[in-house]
């Protein structure tokens, strides 16, 4: 399964936190397309934010050709300390099953 393979990939952060949900079923791309990811890890302490992303991207490698979206939350376990909630997935913007 792919959620398997994102949590093994993303296993090389060290992550502290890590919560990936298969949110495929808000899209209409079909099963395993849509992936939302919260990774806390201090690989991330002082990084912004683009240089987070291309972190887990890099990790992930090929993966990323399999599915069509990661909707993905990077904190410094400072700032999830702080927050302990990442953000709701936006709806589709190309069409969700709920709205055919």
């Amino acid at each position: 399964m792919m959620l398997q393979k994102i949590e093994t990939a993303l296993a090389a952060l060290q992550p502290q936190e890590l919560q990936i949900a298969d949110e495929s079923h808000m899209h209409s791309r079909g099963p395993e397309s849509h992936f939302k990811v919260v990774v806390v890890s201090s690989a991330f302490d002082g990084v912004r934010k683009v240089q987070r992303h291309q972190k887990v991207y890099g990790v992930l490698g090929g993966l990323m050709q399999q599915f069509h979206g990661l909707a993905l939350h990077a904190y410094s376990p400072e700032e999830w300390q702080a927050e302990q909630n990442a953000p709701d997935s936006p709806p589709c913007a190309g069409g969700s099953v709920r709205n055919q």
